[in-house]
């Protein structure tokens, strides 16, 4: 590869330079140790879900709410309405300090999550908080444009950055959703952090490589599930993008935005 773009105004810097050539290495290719027993976790679902619903709630469109799983609790997201993205929190219920950690969960898995992935907590922790168990949209996998659904990749759509954006100040975002949401429970906004984005479909441009969304494939009654690996406190924003068809910055119509619904199984005791 020939780089000829100037890079600088420094004519030594500005020389054309040859790159070699090399393959790709996975860094973290799928280790034993966030590999799980497929047939085990379908069973732990099945039990799951023949046993009590222990939670049933809708998030309202553009706001966001919190709930606790005990570990073994199936909890499943649906798009009750229209198609709309939620943005993720998760915190290990006895430590809040110890919560999802979106960079290494990409690294040990991949940018976008679906069945048999884990969401691994942030250091010194790094435990599976949850495990995906069901995926109503797996079979979109990676499209023409290299995008694909679930990402942990991008953060939340936050109130700063919009404004930085705009210079409006605004107090319709994922990050304000979450902070009003979690306040309520005892955190504060230090305590929401980056999200897994569900229902979200992105990816980066093969020119530029920039970050992109285009309007999510979810319909009503798609769905994702995960079961916890202990007892957390989970939020969910329902994202004030809807369908995230719209660049952040943006005007968007409200009648693009809906709720998304939230069930909580346990299995029964024996």
């Amino acid at each position: 590869m020939t780089e000829d773009r100037p890079t600088s105004l420094c004519p030594k810097l500005n020389k054309p330079r040859e790159f070699p050539k090399r393959s790709p290495i996975i860094c973290y290719d799928k280790p034993d140790a966030v590999m799980i027993d497929r047939t085990a976790y379908d069973k732990a679902r099945h039990d799951a879900l023949l046993g009590d619903v222990v939670l049933t709630m809708t998030v309202p469109k553009k706001s966001a709410k919190t709930w606790k799983m005990i570990k073994g609790d199936l909890c499943r997201i649906t798009v009750i309405e229209g198609s709309q993205v939620g943005d993720i929190n998760i915190w290990n219920l006895h430590n809040p300090k110890e919560r999802f950690y979106s960079g290494k969960t990409r690294q040990l898995h991949a940018a976008h999550l679906t069945t048999y992935d884990r969401l691994w907590s942030n250091l010194p922790y790094l435990r599976p908080l949850a495990t995906v168990i069901a995926d109503s949209l797996s079979r979109y996998g990676i499209d023409e444009d290299g995008g694909s659904v679930h990402d942990v990749i991008g953060t939340r759509c936050d109130n700063h950055t919009i404004e930085l954006i705009t210079g409006k100040p605004t107090n319709d975002s994922c990050h304000s959703y979450l902070t009003k949401a979690v306040e309520k429970v005892g955190l504060t906004e230090d305590d929401v952090h980056d999200v897994w984005n569900i229902f979200m479909c992105t990816g980066f441009t093969k020119d530029t490589h920039q970050y992109f969304c285009k309007a999510s494939p979810s319909r009503k009654g798609d769905y994702v599930e995960f079961i916890a690996e202990m007892d957390l406190l989970v939020g969910l924003s329902a994202c004030p993008q809807g369908d995230v068809s719209i660049a952040v910055g943006q005007p968007v119509p409200d009648n693009i935005c809906y709720p998304l619904g939230v069930e909580v199984f346990r299995r029964k005791e024996k």
